[in-house]
């Protein structure tokens, strides 16, 4: 995927002003609307010109983008980072697959998923009441909040104009509640947090949606929690029973004879707790001792005179 810079798109500068903005894109489309244009190009640009324009005319979008895009050159190979839009408000609805179809693979990869709930308006005779958007944002959290709850503060980075029109970021602090048994994409709902209502209406809510970070021994899926276990021949050759340490206490673990690296076991209900739990998925390794130990060396050299096996004779024609 190529990056994109849509700031060079409208042939602006990257202070430039929401006025400049405005100004640039009614300038070229009035160049490249196709119902007017003789330029070839026409509705290829038209398109580039609406995708930039949806992006820097966004105070959200664009300070988002602008954090992303430091460093980056039109054109080169670009995938964002995981979690890059972890930590910003947005309000507003997101764009229906129609309107996404008109905009490029860049575009959809970074904002297509973004977007809130309409408002609900309430008109009762001369009396108009709006309730106020939603906002959403993601959050990353430590796994381990999963396992027992936890109130956290969370600061959110909120785009806004200034006076002059140009975007500035705030940030807003709120201490959440984790719940208990929370799992990767749960939305929390904090009532009354988005934007106020209009007219006396309620306002609206703030909506965070749950993304673990990295964890240096687990990867959540759902649920479920997947493990590298590495274990020693002989643990993997005779069988034995090992303690696995879990975010809350430690589960023993019986490890079957002859196991092989790649094989996998469950242990049910070990995983993040909720009705029902999810399950413990254990991926065995089996480690070597190195034979840069003298006693273990001399033990791989009396394996390779003693015992008669070949790993690869099923592989012989």
């Amino acid at each position: 995927m190529e990056f994109k810079d849509y700031y060079k798109t409208l042939g602006v500068a990257r202070d430039a002003t929401v006025q400049d903005i405005k100004k640039a894109f009614r300038k070229l489309a009035r160049k490249y609307h196709p119902d007017v244009s003789k330029e070839p190009d026409a509705e290829a640009r038209m398109q580039e010109l609406n995708e930039a324009y949806a992006v820097l005319s966004d105070p959200e979008k664009r300070a988002a983008y602008d954090q992303l895009g430091r460093g980056h050159q039109p054109g080169e190979e670009f995938r964002p980072p995981p979690d890059w839009d972890a930590g910003y408000e947005f309000s507003g609805r997101g764009f229906s697959p129609s309107e996404e179809a008109a905009f490029s693979d860049f575009f959809s990869e970074l904002f297509g998923h973004m977007g809130g709930a309409r408002g609900r308006y309430h008109t009762g005779g001369a009396e108009f009441r709006a309730r106020g958007e939603d906002h959403h944002a993601k959050v990353l959290l430590a796994l381990e909040d999963a396992f027992e709850g936890a109130t956290r503060q969370i600061s959110l980075r909120v785009p806004r104009l200034d006076s002059e029109g140009r975007v500035v970021v705030d940030t807003r602090t709120l201490n959440v509640r984790i719940p208990k048994g929370v799992h990767e994409g749960q939305i929390i709902r904090l009532a009354g947090q988005g934007s106020p209502g209009i007219g006396g209406g309620p306002a609206g809510d703030l909506l965070l949606e749950v993304h673990f970070r990295p964890h240096p021994r687990f990867r959540p899926d759902g649920r479920d929690l997947h493990m590298t276990l590495p274990v020693t021949p002989w643990e993997a050759a005779l069988g034995a029973v090992i303690p696995v340490d879990l975010p809350s206490g430690s589960v023993k673990v019986r490890i079957p004879e002859n196991a092989q690296s790649g094989r996998q076991l469950r242990v049910r209900g070990k995983g993040i707790p909720g009705s029902p739990s999810g399950d413990l998925l254990l991926e065995i390794q089996v480690v070597l001792p190195s034979p840069d130990d003298p006693k273990a060396r001399r033990l791989y050299e009396q394996m390779a005179r003693e015992i008669p096996f070949d790993p690869r004779r099923n592989q012989r024609a």
